[in-house]
């Protein structure tokens, strides 16, 4: 193993390789996967001076520590967490020059919920049909990770970004996700499309990389059954029987039975990967005059 390397300290909930993940393979019956907030990830590369398709650390809820066996740039992004070099405080946001032999820890989430960590080179495991990223329902590309676990990192590719400022949304109180209708809008009633638009839901603890359940009011079905098996999108509002939507996220299936009543443009997934358990959940049809949904009811 050469010393461009890590050693995980502590792997913490679930932390995963990814990058950008692998479109174009649905036919095949494997996802996209990739980092769910894309922003952050992109961002973080960019503060250690990778390009955006180098792979990185995406950590859940409370973080993770790692043991750089090279002096090497690390950048910390995503969720708002305290960052630490051997226990004492780093900056989040901006690019830190870490020592051989140090610990660096993105501790538990603040605000949000995914952190992701870049080191100057990016994580080099090996790629599986072109990418790196950690897909948790089809089982491709390198396992979470676990204690003691040694990762590779690549040659560096340029200077650190210079960073005034880093623009973070932060977590909003409300999540707001617009929404396309259809294809399979015909399946509930009108009473049942009017609660998606209308109805007040939340994120669910069973949420994950897969998909961001709800709790809420139940949709209205106007259809009894299933339909056969049918590709799903990225950002796929499928509705299983219990009725309560199901965002589909970057470790989605490709194919299923449950009718979609909408679809979330995916410029507006990376707020779904960042919303906690109990969030408020919003769900407004695009096309709309502002404020129609708001009153319609």
């Amino acid at each position: 193993m050469t010393d461009r390397a890590l050693t995980v300290v502590r792997a913490g909930a679930l932390t995963c390789v990814q990058d950008l993940g692998r479109p174009g393979h649905a036919h095949l019956g494997v996802p996209r996967s990739g980092a769910l907030d894309e922003p952050a990830h992109r961002l973080a590369n960019r503060l250690v001076g990778n390009g955006t398709s180098a792979a990185t650390l995406e950590t859940t809820l409370t973080g993770c520590a790692v043991r750089l066996r090279t002096a090497t740039t690390v950048a910390v992004t995503g969720a708002a967490c305290p960052v630490t070099v051997d226990g004492r405080p780093a900056p989040w946001g901006a690019p830190v020059r870490i020592p051989a032999g140090a610990v660096l820890e993105a501790g538990t989430a603040t605000h949000g919920v995914r952190c992701y960590l870049a080191f100057a080179g990016g994580v080099d495991t090996e790629p599986v049909l072109g990418s790196r990223a950690t897909d948790l329902l089809s089982g491709l590309g390198p396992d979470p990770l676990s204690d003691g676990a040694v990762l590779p990192l690549g040659a560096p590719h340029g200077p650190p970004a210079v960073a005034d400022a880093v623009p973070h949304a932060g977590q909003a109180a409300e999540l707001v996700l617009p929404f396309l209708p259809g294809p399979r809008a015909d399946w509930f009633t009108a009473t049942g499309l009017h609660t998606l638009a209308t109805g007040r839901f939340r994120v669910s603890p069973a949420s994950n990389r897969i998909g961001l359940r709800t709790e809420g009011p139940p949709l209205e079905r106007a259809r009894d059954g299933e339909l056969p098996s049918e590709g799903m999108p990225l950002g796929a509002l499928q509705v299983p029987p219990d009725g309560l939507p199901v965002l589909f996220l970057h470790d989605h299936p490709t194919t299923g039975g449950y009718p979609v009543a909408g679809v979330v443009p995916e410029r507006f997934l990376a707020a779904a990967a960042q919303a906690t358990p109990g969030t408020p959940v919003r769900f407004v049809r695009m096309g709309r005059r502002p404020g129609r949904a708001a009153h319609s009811g």
